[in-house]
């Protein structure tokens, strides 16, 4: 398995965890419009609604830490990361994964695993409430989601290691962007020529490979 083949890998790995978890929303909107419901017409509150929700948006927000890492859209607050050359990113990356990242994943995957193992042997269940729901099932969801955030790590970590050979960063596995939805919409109109269709396509995928170039560091060199 080549190097891009194997990064390719984890990326498709995380985007599919990631998609998974993001049904999640559709139920925990269900939840809230059904519980609004009965809370203000029906006036039958269900008591467990609250520990159902954090329940739901916990697990979406942990279980899409590895997809939002594989896009490489996390958030980065040093604006001299963006003005780096490839290979000075890229030692900056390496660094901090291994000195931070790694350990700091590492000690969640132990905690997550030891809270959710008392959490089972008890049969844990919520005490916001008189008679909560069971809470051991999400606490399950710490050290999964902390595995697949070190998974995506490694692959980060290689990608690092990569750009330092070649002096520029692999490709990732991109997600739908704005321009691919620009493109389709584009090609459904009958009002714009083929020409026109094009200079569109193409300004906006410039404007999308600067916003890269300045918010995610190096993206623009893949």
């Amino acid at each position: 398995m080549s190097v891009q083949k194997f990064l390719h890998t984890i990326d498709g790995i995380s985007t599919w965890v990631g998609k998974a978890a993001a049904w999640l929303i559709i139920a925990l909107m269900l939840a809230v419009c059904i519980e609004v419901f009965k809370r203000y017409i029906l006036n039958a509150p269900t008591a467990w609604i609250f520990d159902l929700d954090n329940m739901l948006y916990g697990s979406l927000f942990m279980l899409c830490g590895a997809y939002t890492l594989a896009q490489n859209a996390h958030v980065r607050g040093d604006f001299l990361y963006s003005s780096m050359k490839p290979r000075t990113q890229a030692t900056l990356d390496l660094i901090l994964y291994v000195v931070f990242f790694i350990p700091g994943i590492a000690a969640l995957i132990y905690a997550g695993y030891s809270y959710a193992a008392d959490s089972w042997r008890i049969l844990e269940h919520s005490t916001v409430t008189s008679d909560g729901p069971p809470v051991y099932h999400f606490k399950s969801v710490i050290p999964i989601a902390g595995a697949f955030v070190m998974l995506q790590g490694f692959a980060e970590i290689v990608r690092s290691v990569v750009c330092l050979k070649t002096g520029e960063w692999p490709s990732r596995l991109h997600d739908v962007a704005e321009t691919d939805v620009i493109e389709q919409q584009l090609a459904n109109s009958e009002y714009v020529d083929e020409e026109s269709r094009k200079i569109a396509i193409e300004g906006a995928k410039k404007i999308d490979e600067v916003a890269r170039q300045r918010g995610m560091g190096g993206e623009l060199n893949s």
